[in-house]
């Protein structure tokens, strides 16, 4: 397909045995890395899956296998500025983003990528937190996939109420002061699951999943990202408003959101569900912000159930919705043509 190769840590990513890496780049010159996981027979399509703010593909290695299990083809991505992607300040530690539309840029560099690959169609969404505002922007630009599925999605981050105006203000006056690169205020240059215990953790309430995550980071170091910048939390609260006042687009929508979630804003995720025509929202007892990363066992489950929405959506014929309601009868090339991609 014309990609550089790209290291893949397949031992720590413990996903399906053919997983390949390799380097694309968006149209404004940032350098990526991607990854690629087929079943080992014919898939009937494949997932995009879009991590969340200091992820990196080989997070994703489990996911990927589950559901190569069910015959599905995975594409993940390293956001710019976090994984082996490259670095947007000269502390590569640090969560930043000139601006939130650039990871538009990355999600048509995916695109490129996944057509380029042949992938098997159709294509499905899998978004995580951060990765969760960004997908929500992409199928709102015509992302071409038949269904959208979301884990804890960052469509609101939790901020007290009294500290919300002075996140505010401060992520805002630091561009004008040239210290938008700064952390976040109670953020710093650290990985999270190296530096937080795991009893104190908010990420999972399994600590098999939580080794597997310090496994990774402390294998490569690269791997790592610590807190937000402030130009990273500006852009975010800005973006997540934008959102807000958007109408939900015409696609089946499959929401995860764990009951002791406390990153995200669960309030913004269930405002945005009952305004999305069909969509559904299940919340897992017990979780926390990685659903997914519970423990093997509600791991596969909720894998089940994402691979038996897909196909379902994929069998359902002509315009639909996860509930009946409104959809296009083939999605609209608009955000290739867009991005040029088409």
């Amino acid at each position: 397909m014309g990609h550089d190769t790209a290291p893949l840590y397949a031992d720590l990513a413990e996903g399906p045995e053919d997983g390949t890496a390799f380097w694309i780049h968006a149209d404004d010159g940032v350098r990526l890395r991607a990854a690629a996981w087929r079943p080992q027979d014919t898939a009937s399509g494949t997932v995009l899956l879009f991590p969340g703010r200091t992820e990196y593909v080989e997070k994703y290695g489990r996911i990927a296998a589950d559901f190569a299990s069910h015959g599905l083809a995975t594409l993940a991505i390293d956001w710019r500025g976090q994984g082996l992607s490259d670095r947007l300040t000269e502390d590569e530690m640090a969560g930043h983003v000139h601006l939130f539309a650039d990871y538009q840029r990355d999600v048509a560099a995916m695109c490129d990528a996944a057509a380029a690959l042949d992938l098997p169609k159709p294509w499905y969404l899998l978004a995580h937190s951060m990765g969760g505002c960004i997908g929500l922007r992409a199928v709102m630009n015509g992302l071409p996939v038949t269904a959208a599925a979301f884990s804890a999605p960052m469509w609101g981050i939790r901020i007290s109420r009294p500290l919300r105006p002075v996140a505010w203000s401060l992520s805002w006056s630091s561009r004008g002061v040239g210290l938008d690169h700064v952390y976040a205020p109670g953020t710093a240059s650290t990985s999270y699951v190296l530096t937080e215990p795991f009893e104190t953790n908010k990420l999972t309430t399994d600590r098999e999943s939580y080794d597997y995550m310090i496994r990774q980071v402390s294998a490569d170091p690269r791997l790592g990202l610590g807190g937000p910048s402030l130009r990273w939390l500006y852009e975010a609260l800005r973006e997540t408003r934008a959102l807000s006042r958007l109408p939900s687009p015409a696609l089946p929508c499959l929401t995860l959101l764990g009951t002791e979630e406390d990153i995200v804003d669960p309030g913004r995720i269930r405002e945005r569900i009952s305004r999305w025509p069909g969509a559904r929202l299940d919340m897992i007892e017990g979780a926390r912000h990685e659903v997914l990363m519970e423990g093997e066992a509600t791991r596969r489950h909720l894998t089940v159930t994402l691979a038996r929405f897909f196909a379902r959506v994929a069998a359902t014929p002509g315009p639909r919705s996860d509930a009946g309601g409104p959809a296009p009868e083939s999605p609209t090339p608009l955000y290739l043509l867009q991005q040029g991609i088409a």
